[in-house]
């Protein structure tokens, strides 16, 4: 691991000033997928700005039909917080198996989806809970968000402010998880929206999406059967040791009739 700067500034605007002052640098939230990579050199920032301080990139508030989730926010506050469980019981399950209890404590909600591992569980609640990414200069929806492996539309010194998510009439998420790193080898989050249905699929490709064919099916007729004809493409699919693109298919169809039957 290379030298570097290390800073903790108070306030989101010494944040911003921080991350645009030239050189390589690198935002520390729960540090939980920065510091490996620091510790494997494929990084060599510059500088390391903690975000630890700033305390207006956390807390959980409900806003009208959205709630709103700062991105500081460890995913075991998001697991804990009253207003999440009555608002989307089925986010703050999903928080409350993300990882192990160490990651919980430690890693955040903007920290994940900046990462944009294609493999973690946030991404598909985004896209299923048709969320808006609020960041320090402007709002992507969720669609707009997630751009590839490890890449988002999020500028170099741009920062994660808070997510906002639209509140559902149900929704629930299942996933096939990684024995050993319990990521999703597919994870899928489905919502309902009085007769709309949105449903985002994590872990079988590059980035995460909507199963546009399992949400018509869904939208016709709300029942975890009604999966079952629904078609899902395997050509953008991963292909690993840990499972073919074939298998992921059939796992998106299996962790959406699960998701819909926990729906209830």
């Amino acid at each position: 691991m290379n030298e570097f700067s290390f800073q903790r500034p108070a306030s989101l605007a010494e944040a911003v000033a921080a991350l645009k002052a030239g050189g390589e640098r690198k935002l520390l939230a729960g540090g939980q997928s920065l510091i490996p990579i620091l510790k494997l050199g494929l990084a060599s920032p510059s500088a390391l700005i903690s975000l630890a301080a700033v305390a207006e990139l956390r807390g959980v508030k409900v806003d009208g039909k959205e709630l709103v989730i700062g991105a500081a926010t460890t995913h075991a506050d998001v697991a804990s917080s009253p207003d999440v469980r009555k608002a989307i019981p089925a986010l703050a399950k999903m928080a409350d198996h993300i990882g192990d209890p160490q990651v919980r404590n430690r890693g955040t909600l903007g920290g994940s989806i900046a990462h944009s591992d294609p493999a973690a569980d946030y991404p598909a609640s985004l896209l299923a809970l048709d969320a808006k990414v609020v960041t320090d200069r402007r709002t992507i929806p969720a669609e707009q968000f997630f751009k590839g492996m490890f890449e988002t539309a999020l500028a170099a010194d741009e920062i994660i402010t808070q997510v906002r998510f639209a509140v559902p009439d149900k929704a629930a998420y299942a996933k096939m998880p990684n024995p050993a790193s319990l990521f999703a080898i597919v994870g899928v989050f489905v919502a309902r929206f009085g007769d709309a249905v949105r449903v985002g699929v994590t872990g079988a490709a590059a980035a995460p999406f909507r199963a546009t064919a399992i949400e018509q099916a869904l939208a016709g007729r709300f029942a975890a059967d009604a999966v079952d004809g629904a078609a899902v493409p395997e050509d953008d699919l991963v292909s690993d040791l840990h499972a073919g693109a074939a298998y992921r298919a059939h796992l998106v169809r299996v962790m959406a009739r699960r998701a819909v039957a926990a729906c209830g």
